[in-house]
């Protein structure tokens, strides 16, 4: 079996392990599905991108509706907690708004805002049971370390990350070498659940 072969082999197994176990870690579902195809040179796994374009294809083959459905429903509810933060700027990151969130995806959020406290005061006004953290972020190497913020809709987890106006303008990622994030605006976020 050629590199290639193999690459995308392993690709296929990571996306059904994800669509079908609800892995969301890429890195995970990698290595569980190289020790499946008994790989043991980690070097040449896939990359993301050939992973997702993969979880695309298996679920438009073996479960279209109920992806397009989950992935409604999902979206809907960003779409609601966005609104509810119009004021902070929100936008929505991750596999929710790339379209490839399983079944127990959650919806990430990021707010852009100088006062932070003002997020908190926010979330205690709603009456909203909420877990608070911190995640990181890099900017070409520069590590950011931002408040994050987790509520619970409905058996749905919302992890709101709490940035600064001046980090909507870099591009970040969330590891190192990883890939530039996406993000969108709540515009962007009801136009593609309108084509959902």
């Amino acid at each position: 079996m050629s590199k290639s072969d193999e690459r995308l082999r392993i690709a296929h197994l990571a996306a059904r392990l994800m669509a079908e176990d609800g892995i969301e870690d890429h890195g995970l579902a990698k290595r569980k599905a190289a020790r499946q195809a008994g790989v043991a040179d980690t070097r040449q796994l896939p990359g993301n991108d050939e992973i997702d374009a993969a979880l695309r294809e298996y679920r438009e083959i073996y479960h279209p509706d109920a992806h397009r459905e989950q992935l409604t429903e999902l979206r809907e509810i960003a779409v609601r907690a966005m609104t509810e933060f119009e004021k902070f700027n929100p936008h929505l990151v991750g596999s929710v708004l790339s379209g490839i969130a399983g079944k127990y995806a959650g919806i990430q959020l990021q707010l852009f805002t100088d006062d932070i406290k003002a997020v908190e005061l926010f979330l205690i006004d709603l009456g909203a049971d909420y877990d608070a953290d911190q995640t990181s972020f890099y900017s070409g190497e520069t590590r950011i370390t931002v408040p994050l913020f987790t509520i619970d809709d409905d058996g749905v987890e919302i992890e709101i990350a709490v940035l600064s106006p001046r980090d909507e303008r870099l591009p970040l990622k969330t590891a190192l070498a990883g890939k530039v994030i996406e993000r969108a605006k709540l515009a962007a976020v009801e136009a593609l659940l309108a084509h959902t």
